[in-house]
């Protein structure tokens, strides 16, 4: 008997590495060509193994799914400005709280020690990324300590930025971006350390890149790719060839970014603490259970779920157990999360999102991954052939004379999509679509398209001089804001609800938090089937 047990056991061992001897075979070999996949002869090279997206530093995974998006309750204005339509959201990634000041002045320190103290439109760039903290005065308030202390001070290294344009949002956003690929490549040994971002000797032309170095690897770094990348031994030959990580390995992040509105409303409703099998049990009021501001659970029942503005001269609530503590902004981390682990998803500031503006949207929204302001583009090519790549800044002057940077040395120059690109095709027509079908009649006047959305300035911060053009405040730079903030009522605190404001302006209530798309599979754990 103990004979044919040690059989059996032999035998189920030998067909068990047999099997993963198999399936990893079967995981190098095409299942279309049967060739070798990775081989060390050559041909095919693919990261086959690739076990799903690592989550970046700071955010929380959202997983996504439908939901109502705009107002189904409270709708007091009736001004329609964002009736209810259903609506599919992907998973994506985002911030778990708003960018705080500690995590802004990182950038400063970084854009200081790299163009501050470089001749020309080089120290403009630190000067064009400071925050505007002449938003926290007023003309019959007491406020200077928080011009002067607010952005630098240890006291509130915690607490969200403010005074952040939109486009000061998205460079923060494309700069970080670029340090935490840098950062993923240095430790999986790309390159060499010298090259670091922390290495201040290192010229601003020359600073890592992700869309460089994705598209145009040889022009990453100023051109020195080859001081700065790794060696390899090729798979073909004994000769020796740059390690450069491509697409194809699954190294590099996704861009961090502004999320779009859909994602925001989605994410701050935290609907999978409301589901029920394959349904909602309703439409939530705020990012957290319940129809009122202060927690029902007997750990903390009374407390304020959020910071916000309880009536008039009332920021905080009476001193004690019934204040909320905070009389302007709170700490990131003051208040509990929603469900999906998001903190300030209510109350606290209010926070830029991705798109272009427009009262109107259930006529012309997309049930999947709605986002007005698409601007389809392609990398320039050189006469040489070769991706054009930027050589000097570029900065814009805003019509309130704020600076904005349009580019850096490094980058990757895109030009707008052309009549060829879009030839014959049955989803885009055209490059621009921040106008596309805007659900406003007024915005094609005689035929005129675009006269109802402009603006004192073009899509590249260029003044429009003939100003009998101008029929509305809102225009193609005019960016959507989501959220109640320390000086809203409760009304504003449900997600629903958007404003909007230029993006070249700021406010001592509006800050932002980052975005990133998930590339794969719905869900991070895969569910057990029987």
């Amino acid at each position: 008997m103990k004979t044919y047990t040690n059989l059996f056991i032999s035998v189920l061992i030998i067909a068990l590495i047999s099997s993963c001897s198999s399936s990893k075979r079967r995981s190098n070999v095409s299942q279309g060509t049967g060739l070798d996949i990775n081989s060390s002869r050559g041909g095919f090279q693919y990261e086959t193994g690739y076990k799903g997206q690592e989550t970046g530093p700071g955010l929380v995974f959202v997983p996504g799914g439908t939901f109502v998006k705009g107002k189904v309750q409270d709708d007091v204005m009736r001004d329609w400005n964002n009736a209810p339509v259903r609506v599919q959201v992907r998973s994506f990634y985002l911030d778990e709280t708003e960018v705080t000041n500690l995590m802004y002045n990182e950038y400063l320190d970084w854009l200081e020690r790299v163009y501050k103290d470089k001749v020309g439109s080089y120290a403009d760039v630190y000067t064009a990324a400071l925050p505007d903290t002449m938003v926290w005065r007023s003309p019959l308030g007491f406020n200077e300590d928080m011009v002067n202390n607010y952005l630098r001070h240890p006291s509130f290294q915690d607490y969200p930025v403010v005074g952040v344009t939109w486009q000061q949002a998205t460079n923060y956003a494309k700069w970080r971006t670029d340090r935490v690929n840098e950062s993923r490549l240095e430790n999986n040994g790309y390159f060499i350390k010298e090259y670091s971002s922390n290495n201040d000797d290192i010229p601003a032309n020359e600073k890592f890149n992700t869309q460089t170095y994705l598209r145009a690897p040889s022009q990453a770094f100023g051109g020195k790719i080859s001081e700065v990348a790794r060696e390899k031994r090729g798979r073909k030959t004994d000769a020796i060839i740059l390690n450069v990580a491509r697409i194809e390995n699954g190294i590099l992040f996704p861009e961090y970014r502004l999320p779009t509105e859909a994602e925001w409303e989605y994410a701050a409703l935290g609907l999978n603490e409301a589901r029920e099998y394959n349904n909602y049990r309703g439409k939530k009021k705020y990012p957290w259970s319940g129809a009122s501001t202060r927690s029902s659970k007997r750990k903390n029942e009374g407390d304020q779920l959020a910071n916000f503005k309880q009536g008039k001269g009332d920021y905080s609530g009476v001193a004690g157990w019934s204040s909320d503590n905070a009389d302007i902004t709170a700490p990131v981390r003051a208040y509990p999360p929603n469900s999906f682990g998001l903190y300030g998803m209510g109350g606290n500031v209010s926070e830029w999102v991705a798109d272009v503006y427009r009262p109107i949207i259930n006529n012309d929204v997309s049930d999947m991954n709605y986002y007005r302001g698409n601007l389809y583009t392609k990398p320039a090519i050189n006469e040489d052939g070769k991706t054009k790549i930027v050589e000097e800044v570029i900065i814009d002057i805003m019509p309130n004379n704020k600076l904005a940077v349009r580019a850096l040395p490094g980058d990757v120059v895109f030009s707008k999509i052309d009549e060829e690109d879009s030839q014959l095709r049955i989803n885009f027509n055209e490059a621009d679509n921040t106008d596309y079908l805007d659900g406003d009649e007024q915005s094609n006047p005689n035929g005129d398209a675009n006269e109802m959305y402009k603006f004192a300035i073009d899509k590249k911060g260029i003044p429009i001089p003939d100003q009998e053009k101008v029929k509305s405040l809102i225009s193609d730079q005019t960016r959507v804001i989501k959220g109640g903030s320390w000086k809203d009522r409760a009304y504003w605190l449900d997600p629903a609800q958007r404003r909007y404001l230029p993006e070249f302006m700021a406010a001592d209530y509006i800050g932002f938090r980052c975005a990133m798309s998930y590339l794969g599979e719905s869900k991070l754990k895969k569910r057990p089937r029987d």
